[in-house]
């Protein structure tokens, strides 16, 4: 008897909806990694994309726990000498909250092709408006 494995065309990706009011970051950021690894499918192999897609919703929502909030801080390089821009997570979250949750998601996931392929099928948005109607999501609800 052989192992199963999926075939790329028998995989059916499934839409969630997980709505990010007054969820804790980290905690919504491995139940989304989760999914876009393909974790909750009994079909699950590390080495093939089975995941589904994620859409999170209210990202200007999202708390932290304890004194984070004040002190976390946002760094990138530019490339250019003295570039190092920082930014507050406070004032990231009134900028451009929707980059908070998907750098905390993408980070969960694995850096590699088949990492940057299930970041693909992540969609943030600020609100509780999306445009994935279509597709019918699926609400994922937390699970403690």
């Amino acid at each position: 008897m052989s192992t199963y494995f999926p075939k790329q065309g028998e995989i059916v990706r499934k839409w969630y909806v997980i709505d990010a009011s007054g969820e804790t970051l980290g905690r919504l950021a491995s139940r989304a990694a989760r999914i876009l690894a393909g974790k909750n499918n009994p079909r699950y192999t590390p080495f093939i994309d089975t995941g589904d897609h994620v859409v999170v919703i209210n990202a200007e929502k999202i708390k932290l726990t304890g004194l984070k909030a004040g002190t976390k801080m946002y760094r990138h390089y530019t490339g250019f000498p003295g570039g190092l821009r920082e930014e507050e997570f406070t004032k990231r979250l009134q900028r451009r909250p929707e980059t908070i949750v998907e750098q905390a998601i993408l980070g969960m996931l694995p850096k590699t092709k088949m990492g940057r392929a299930m970041g693909k099928k992540l969609k943030v948005y600020k609100g509780d408006k999306h445009p994935h109607e279509a597709q019918k999501p699926v609400a994922e609800k937390a699970t403690a």
